[in-house]
Formats: C-alpha cells, structure tokens, sequence
C-alpha cells in the first residue's frame, strides 16, 4: 500500500495527510461501531422473541424495518455531511447518538422493570411488554439504528476523500468492505454467542464499550485527516435548475457557448463551456437572458440562471437513477431471506456436534464470511487475473453485474431447501407444532447464503465505486450512501411484501411449519431474473461520465 499513499503536507508543521496513513484509524473507527450495531442488531429477533414475547413475524417484521431505518439515515447524514457540517463532524455526533441508543438497549436487558416477565416455551399466556418497556426498547432501537446510519457510509466518503486516484479510492472501498464484514462476522458470532449463553446485559455491554472505542479511535485520527469543506446544500443547485428550465422553456435554445453562463471563478474550455445535448430541456436553465447577470459577472436572479456544471450535474443524476432503482430489486430478496432464514433456523437442528449450538441469530454470518472471503479474493486475485486478460479492470457494472446472478441463483437453492424442509415436516407430522426441531441440520442453509455472500462481494463494492466516481463532487457524501438508500427502502419494501402476502395467501403464518415459505422463495427467484434483463438494459444504454476520464488519470 505504500505505493499508493498520497502525501499531503501542511504549511506550518510539514505533517502528512491524508492517503493510507489514515486507514487505521477509519478501519479501527468502523470496526468498533459495526461491533455495536451488528452485536444488538443482528440477535434482534431473537431478543424480541424471547425477551419482550413478540411473535416470531411480528419480530421479523420490526428488524425489518429497524434495518430500513439504519439504511435511510445515511442519506440523512450525507445531506448534512454535503451541505453544513462535513464528515468528520457527522461521523462523530451519529457515534455520540448510536452510543446512547446502545447504553438505552443494555439497560432494558439489565434492569427487570424494563422487561417483562420470561415467558415459558409453548405458553399462551405471553405477559406482552408495558408502554414503559416499550418506551425505552423503541427509543433505544431508534437512536441506535440513526447511529449507526449516520456513521456507516459518511466514514465511507470520508476515508474515499483521504485519495485523488480512483484505483486508490477502489481499493479503498475494497478495504473498507473487508473491515465491515469482518467485524460483523465477530459481532454476529462471538457477542452473538454470549447474548445467548451468558447474559443478554453482557452482551449489550460489549455493544456500548465496542462503539465507545470505536469513536475513540476516530477522535485519535483527526490530526492525519484531510477535512472536507461544506459548500452548502447541493441540492438547493438541483432545484435550481428544475426551477430555471421550467421558466425558460419556451426560450429557443443556443449552439454558442458564450450564451450560457459559466461561473467566472472557474473558467472552461470552449469544448465544456456549453451543456451537452442530452436532456437538452435542462440546458435553457443556464441560458442566459436579460436581467439574469449583474454588472459584477455574478448570477442576479439564482433561480432564473444556473451554471452550466450544475446543469450537467442534474443530467448525471438523471442518467444515474435507472440502474440505481435496478439495485432495489436486488436488495429486498436478500431483505426477505435475512430475516426468514432466521425463523427457519430457529426450527432446525443447529447443533455442530454434541456440545454446541450455533445461536439462530449467528446464522447469518455465514454470508458475512462469505463475502469477505471473497472480497479478498476478487481484490488479490480475480481482478489482476481479468486485468491481465482482458488488459483492462473489470468495470462496476461488470462487477454489479454478477453480483445480480449470484442473487438470483442463491434464492433458488433458497427455494429448493426449504421445499426439503417442509417435506420433513410433514413426514414427520410437525405442521402443527411450532415449538419443535425439525429433523435437519441448519448447515443445509449454508449455500444459499454462500452464494448471497459472494454476490454481495461483488455488487455492493460496485455500486459504491460507482456512485462516488460518477455522481458531481459535491454530492461525493450522497453518491456512498446511495447503496443506504437501496438497502433502507429495500427493507421497507421486504416488509410490505412480507405483510402483503400474510393477507392474501397463507404462505407465511405464525408456524412457519404450516406455511409455503418455498413459494416465496420462488416468487423472489423470478422477480430476480426479470430485474437483471432490466439491469442489462439500463447498463447497456449508460455512457460512464467520469469513470473513464479517471481511470485515464490515474494511469497518466
């Protein structure tokens, strides 16, 4: 890595910043903080089964959407990262929050007046939880879910903004996965582990000491890193421009660059000094007609005039969104099967010889090691392999590419297991009881989030990389939190559909003994292969902006 450290030396102290030097302290900073969140949120279902008496679909459904809202808020903390505090500041308050909310979680798994009582096995007389236990649960699960995202991918932007170079902000990105999916192997096994045979307060202890270190760690760093500088929203400049098109649409557009409005501070080439022709609508908002400048070259009237670089930035958004809302469809599956696995495990034999017992809420993990593996893998191998090849790197919508098969063919196998498992059940006329062990190891899950694993390993990374080199640099915040926003909203679309076919089908009961969960594994399936036709489109019609041009200055 030495090689590629960008040296960056400061006028008084002559003190590096900036490049790998910084990759300790954000690696350390986002292993503390996915050690905090992966440890409550990854047994949280299981928590709210056995500790707060929830059913087993209505627990599904709350980490569903505890897992949306921890991927909607760093679009939140991006916005405020892009357009006022920067990203040192945001990554350093959503700790402080994610800390608190984690403090509130320990205390409800510590303190008996914030719990109800246990609740036997089989019992149907489940004491349900008061509105104070609630209260402090929700509120906990709440700050800690805006925590975590609002740190997540803003340490992600700002470890990126440490590198000029795109093949060092890729092999960042690289890392950065690398960390995140090793730390939540650890908190999805090792705090799992003693969640469920120690003591729940201890393992929510290990939470809050976890994310205390992590923002300790990132503190100690803030004298190597380069800090970047709000300019204020980039998305007031968006508005803008819909704003000015709309009121200038009837004026006849120009060939000559000099008829639009560049800013004078950041003079252009002829070639760049007029908008591109695509989405040509948009061009007439940085037209320029009487009254709009003032005597001092400066825009008088900011929203009937815009720059023609905010004008393209728009267009660059525009072009992006197709293959962006093609990753919904790639997110929700893995939502669904996150959540159902756990529910089917919980009904199987998990037992790893005589004396251990892999804890439902590990299973998991099996895609966490999965994706890490082969992150390794693509990063040290595949990829060299295919650079010499084809003497080129593959390209993100290669890579995203891939990963929507893998998807797709891991909800399959999903499928094909739980079509084996039924049988057992009903060989063994189990469908009525919920409370009993199939007869079937819970190592017949393994491939299907094997295979999910190193999707992930390929598309996630992608998208990032994709995002942050083609979105304008001031959104560089809301380009790495784009893969949030997929996640968020495919966790609110996974619990819709979740809820939709409880109502219309009885695929998905309480008892999942006595439903078709295999259906909805191939409904998945399906809907998997229809979005990749409509990925291959979306990708084969997408021109690269700025991907290209940084590749070429990388190499120069």
């Amino acid at each position: 890595m030495d090689t590629l450290d960008r040296e960056i030396q400061t006028p008084n102290s002559g003190r590096k910043q900036g490049g790998w030097i910084t990759f300790p302290f954000i690696s350390g900073a986002l292993a503390g903080l996915t050690l905090a969140g992966g440890g409550w949120v990854a047994n949280l279902i299981v928590y709210l089964i056995q500790v707060f008496n929830l059913k087993s679909i209505d627990a599904a459904q709350v980490s569903n959407v505890v897992n949306g809202g921890s991927s909607l808020f760093p679009i939140v903390g991006a916005i405020i990262a892009d357009s006022f505090l920067g990203c040192f500041s945001v990554v350093s308050i959503f700790s402080c929050i994610s800390l608190l909310g984690t403090g509130f979680l320990a205390l409800t798994a510590t303190l008996n007046s914030l719990s109800p009582q246990p609740c036997n096995d089989g019992s149907s007389f489940c004491k349900a939880p008061s509105k104070v236990q609630f209260l402090v649960l929700y509120a906990g699960i709440a700050l800690a879910s805006i925590g975590q995202g609002g740190t997540r991918f803003t340490l992600a932007t700002m470890g990126a903004n440490q590198f000029h170079k795109s093949q060092q902000q890729g092999i960042f990105f690289n890392w950065y996965f690398f960390s995140q999916y090793t730390a939540s192997v650890v908190s999805s096994t090792a705090i799992v582990y003693i969640e469920d045979n120690v003591s729940w307060g201890v393992g929510f202890g290990l939470c809050v000491a976890a994310n205390f270190i992590g923002l300790v760690i990132f503190l100690l760093g803030n004298r190597f890193y380069l800090h970047d500088k709000p300019q204020g929203s980039p998305f007031m400049n968006i508005a803008r421009v819909i704003v000015a098109a709309f009121k200038k649409r009837n004026l006849p557009l120009s060939s000559m660059g000099e008829d639009y409005y560049n800013e004078h501070n950041h003079p252009m080439t002829m070639e760049a000094a007029a908008p591109k022709n695509s989405f040509r609508v948009l061009n007439c908002a940085s037209l320029i007609a009487e009254g709009d400048v003032g005597s001092d070259s400066s825009i008088a009237k900011p929203w009937s005039l815009c720059t023609v670089q905010h004008v393209e930035d728009l267009k660059t958004l525009i072009r992006i969104i197709p293959l962006w809302s093609s990753s919904i469809f790639l997110g929700t599956p893995i939502a669904i099967q996150a959540s159902l696995t756990i529910l089917q495990a919980l009904s199987m034999d998990r037992h790893l010889g005589q004396h251990f017992k892999i804890p439902a809420g590990s299973i998991l993990v099996v895609v966490l090691i999965s994706t890490s593996i082969f992150l390794t893998l693509i990063d040290r191998f595949l990829c060299p392999m295919w650079q010499k090849l084809t003497r080129k790197s593959p390209s993100a919508l290669q890579r995203i590419g891939v990963g929507h098969v893998l998807n797709v063919l891991g909800m399959a196998v999903s499928a094909l297991v739980e079509s084996k498992r039924l049988k057992i059940v009903h060989v063994h006329h189990l469908q009525s009881q919920p409370t009993s062990i199939v007869p079937m190891l819970a190592l017949w899950l393994f491939p299907q989030l094997v295979l999910v694993g190193i999707g992930e390993a390929f598309h996630f990374p992608g998208q990032v990389a994709l995002y942050y080199q083609e979105f304008p640099a001031s959104l560089r915040s809301t380009a790495t939190a784009m893969i949030a926003l997929i996640i968020g909203i495919s966790f609110y679309l996974s619990t819709a559909i979740i809820d939709f076919l409880r109502r219309v089908t009885s695929w998905l009961p309480d008892n999942i003994n006595n439903g078709r969960l295999d259906n909805v594994y191939w409904i998945l399936t399906v809907v998997g292969v229809l979005n990749f036709g409509y990925y291959l489109g979306c990708a084969r019609l997408y021109k690269y902006q700025n991907v290209e041009k940084a590749v070429a200055d990388s190499s120069g």
